[in-house]
């Protein structure tokens, strides 16, 4: 009963979400920003027309997004009911526990920084992890191998796992969007400019980059103008990153005290132990790279994406494409 009941939640919570992502889409266009061209007196000229969303769709967006996170959590409690362990024990288990904590995340740091946005590319990457579960994965319940079984550090160490990579896919969400928003900022400057009527239109100094105003004569406006701006989506990552970092670190040190009691040694250089140092390093060059050297906008953004492109390694390439110690789990 509860199997059953775990499986219909998780399907619902699936749908919501997907549907959720539309919403943000929609959403998100709703502040989109086109441009049209006009013939006058001087000569043709480009005319910001902005598209207005339904009204009420960001509130239900919200809304959705809450819903979608009670029915993940209810599939997972209720796994965890039928299997009598926390609900991490092979592949399926796990990638609908990264999948709810990527849709958790998102809605703490949207709550947190008062924003609605981030979910327009968070949601997106749940439903992919999702879907990738049900193409892949079997999620029927089956005896776990010895090495899993009866160990309370390695259900620490999956866990906080899971909760690093959750917590840090939101900076490669912020990241992408501040990315947006730079080029967008940068294609506005020219396609206004193109359209400019005389030359003295077209010297108008540019806005800082990311922040482009849409205030006054002659300034360019975003082209998506309901996104955050470039500050407050890189602080959105950098505290994504301070979240998941130390939840990261103690990952991979449980691993190791774990591995230890499993298979006799701290660290064997296996492909996944490997692939999570190789992480963690990427994700300290970023913090070190901040502090130290003061690495902000499009030079932190990219960085972030090639860290959530580490961990999507260290996730699936791992698992399917190498073996090692850690390929089982129930593919």
């Amino acid at each position: 009963m509860a199997e059953t009941l775990s499986y219909y939640a998780f399907l619902s919570g699936f749908v919501l979400t997907t549907i959720t992502s539309l919403a943000y889409l929609l959403n998100a266009a709703g502040g989109l920003t086109t441009y049209r061209q006009a013939a006058t007196n001087a000569g043709t000229i480009s005319l910001p027309v902005s598209i207005s969303p339904p009204s009420g769709l960001s509130n239900l967006a919200r809304v959705s997004l809450y819903f979608s996170l009670g029915l993940l959590t209810l599939s997972l409690v209720c796994r965890a009911i039928a299997v009598e362990r926390p609900p991490i024990g092979n592949l399926w288990e796990y990638t609908i526990a990264l999948s709810w904590g990527i849709v958790l995340f998102t809605a703490v740091f949207e709550a947190a920084f008062k924003e609605r946005s981030l979910g327009l590319v968070m949601l997106p990457v749940a439903v992919t992890m999702m879907a990738v579960a049900m193409a892949f994965f079997p999620s029927e319940v089956s005896p776990l191998v010895p090495a899993l079984q009866a160990n309370r550090i390695l259900g620490l160490h999956v866990t906080s796992m899971a909760l690093a990579y959750s917590a840090l896919s939101v900076s490669f969400g912020a990241s992408v969007l501040y990315l947006v928003q730079a080029w967008t900022a940068g294609s506005n400057v020219r396609s206004f400019r193109a359209g400019a009527p005389d030359a003295a239109q077209a010297a108008r100094p540019e806005a800082p980059e990311g922040r482009v105003s849409t205030a006054g004569r002659g300034e360019v406006p975003h082209r998506w103008s309901r996104l955050p701006d470039a500050e407050t989506l890189g602080e959105i990552a950098y505290w994504s990153v301070l979240v998941g970092f130390p939840l990261l670190t103690l990952g991979i040190a449980l691993g190791a005290y774990w591995a230890n009691s499993a298979w006799g040694r701290y660290w064997g250089w296996d492909p996944k132990e490997t692939a999570a140092l190789l992480t963690w390093f990427v994700y300290a060059g970023y913090l070190h790279a901040r502090g130290l050297r003061g690495w902000e906008g499009r030079r932190a953004a990219w960085l972030l994406v090639l860290g959530f492109g580490a961990v999507l390694f260290t996730y699936f390439a791992v698992n399917f494409l190498i073996s090692g110690l850690h390929s089982y789990a129930g593919v």
